[in-house]
């Protein structure tokens, strides 16, 4: 919590996006909490009727543009290793069964048996 105090009150969008794709990286749940609710101040601070606001935001959108991508294919990533985690366990406990060409990759594993 002491890093949030010695943070700007207004950090720029590509400084959450880079520190939130570090956070992700880490899987540091706290701060990634910490980073949603900064964005939500940062939402919420906007005045869509004012210009100079806009014009600020649409530069910092610019400029975070690649970071943006990158945190992307970070959730992406960690997505795709949660649900292999989630059939894991659900292979571990039974309630997945795969056949000779679902585990080649052939065909989806489904609930039961394996049939499908």
């Amino acid at each position: 919590m002491q890093e949030l105090e010695t943070r700007p009150a207004n950090p720029e969008l590509k400084e959450l996006v880079v520190e939130a794709s570090r956070a992700l990286a880490r899987l540091d749940a706290t701060r990634l909490e910490e980073l949603a609710l900064s964005c939500q101040v940062l939402t919420r601070s906007r005045d869509p009727e004012n210009p100079r606001e806009c014009e600020l935001l649409a530069r910092q959108a610019r400029e975070a543009e690649t970071d943006m991508a990158v945190f992307t294919r970070v959730l992406d990533a960690t997505r795709a290793n949660l649900n292999v985690m989630k059939r894991l366990r659900e292979l571990r406990m039974g309630l997945l069964e795969y056949t000779e060409r679902q585990a080649r990759g052939g065909e989806r594993a489904e609930a039961g048996n394996g049939d499908h």
